[in-house]
């Protein structure tokens, strides 16, 4: 499995990329956020501190509506002040978007008070949806969990963040986000892989981005990935999130209109591993 996340350090953009098995060539089907040469990097993942952290959250995840959300390494995000323990701030970006603006704009946001992350916001979505009948029934659960926000709960997307890592320490969040997900084992409170325990913990509590920062749900829902065009206002970034990937769609010359806007930037070129480097 080849994982990346995309971390911006000011003034650097990072990529970092581990491999979870040594045999493992980029192919299509791998090619997301980078390319590494295979066997060295593999070898070295088994003693990688992802590699310890797959081990760790397994026994946390439980089953959801699509099955590439239970992928241990989708839930790295919450461990990114463990992952990077001498780094404060950080701008995390999935690897399904093209960022069309100067990312550190997205990095001079300030986050107020206490709280650790910034993102867009969508106050408009219907934030129910995002957990179960068994989870809004319970008032303990349902009422107390949003209490004492300094806003309205709403939905936002967790792969466009700025994130303080300092206040996420501090905050005991990486604690807060897996007691909800022991919870979900016991009581199934959502159907979704990472993003519903981020809303338990931070909903009500973000600080808000400008929508061009996350033209998301370019990929369609989790269950049909149908095509969908964007979001009126200006465009900052581009999100493929949902099941449909632009990747897969233009490989199966069946794309939607928009991925053409992804296949400048496709890291498979022609049938041909392209390295991807830090810059």
């Amino acid at each position: 499995m080849l994982f990346c996340m995309v971390i911006w350090l000011r003034p650097n953009l990072v990529v970092h990329c581990v491999l979870s098995k040594p045999s493992y060539m980029v192919s299509k089907e791998g090619r997301t956020a980078g390319v590494l040469d295979n066997y060295a990097e593999g070898q070295k993942y088994a003693e990688h501190s992802l590699r310890k952290l797959e081990t760790h959250v397994r026994r946390l995840i439980s089953s959801s509506i699509r099955p590439a959300l239970e992928n241990p390494l989708n839930f790295a995000r919450i461990y990114l002040p463990d992952l990077l323990p001498t780094v404060d701030r950080v701008v995390y970006l999935d690897s399904d978007l093209v960022v069309t603006d100067d990312v550190a704009r997205l990095w001079s946001v300030p986050l107020r008070g206490s709280r650790a992350i910034a993102a867009p916001e969508y106050c408009a979505a219907n934030f129910t949806k995002y957990f179960t009948d068994e989870f809004w029934s319970d008032p303990a659960m349902s009422r107390r969990t949003f209490e004492g926000r300094r806003g309205r709960p709403c939905y936002f997307n967790t792969g466009v963040m700025v994130m303080d890592l300092a206040k996420w320490r501090a905050g005991d969040y990486r604690e807060r986000i897996e007691r909800w997900m022991e919870v979900q084992r016991e009581r199934r409170i959502y159907d979704l892989g990472s993003l519903p325990p981020f809303l338990l913990v931070f909903a009500g509590d973000v600080e808000a981005v400008d929508h061009r920062w996350n033209q998301h749900g370019l990929g369609g829902d989790n269950v049909r990935g149908s095509c969908r065009s964007l979001h009126p206002g200006p465009v900052s970034l581009l999100h493929w999130s949902g099941k449909g990937k632009p990747w897969t769609r233009l490989d199966e010359g069946k794309p939607c209109p928009l991925d053409h806007l992804w296949a400048p930037y496709d890291l498979y070129v022609r049938g041909k591993r392209t390295a991807l480097i830090d810059s």
